[in-house]
């Protein structure tokens, strides 16, 4: 039986300057794999295992840099919701999973309302073996860095 103390959910919020539908694009299509090409400090590779870009089932293969340490992990599409610009992303393979029964990551891309921008809410929700394993804030801080790379490499609004 699981240990509620063990379930756990971080959030964090990123401004960025892409509207959400651009953002949302970028996550969804093919041009996720060239997310290793802008942020190739910390994505070293992102391909498609299983399925289509942007589609709920799809499996994603990754290697990352996580804590100066190269990690691998297996993803699948869990959510897919265009109208809300909102993709989730469960861990079925990897290093996270040597610590966490299970971990999901949500990016969810909202109007910001004083500017073209948008604000991206990131979500992790997962459980931990054991008490003894920390909270993954640095983890949430790669994607939130990432957020903030992946925009970067968009084209910007005039």
């Amino acid at each position: 039986m699981a240990h509620p103390a063990l379930k756990s959910k971080l959030e964090a919020d990123v401004e960025i300057q892409a509207p959400p539908e651009q953002f949302f694009q970028m996550l969804v299509s093919y041009k996720l794999r060239d997310v290793q090409h802008t942020c190739n400090d910390k994505i070293q590779r992102c391909d498609l295992q299983q399925g289509e870009w942007g589609k709920v089932g799809t499996i994603i293969d990754w290697s990352y840099v996580h804590d100066g340490e190269t990690k691998v992990a297996k993803d699948v599409i869990e959510v897919m919701d265009p109208d809300k610009h909102l993709i989730t992303f469960r861990v079925i393979e990897g290093d996270v999973l040597k610590e966490h029964k299970s971990f999901s990551l949500s990016l969810q891309a909202s109007p910001e309302i004083s500017s073209s921008g948008s604000i991206v809410h990131l979500t992790l929700e997962y459980e931990r073996l054991h008490d003894g394993i920390a909270h993954p804030e640095t983890l949430l801080q790669l994607l939130a860095d990432l957020t903030k790379d992946i925009d970067a490499h968009l084209p910007q609004p005039n």
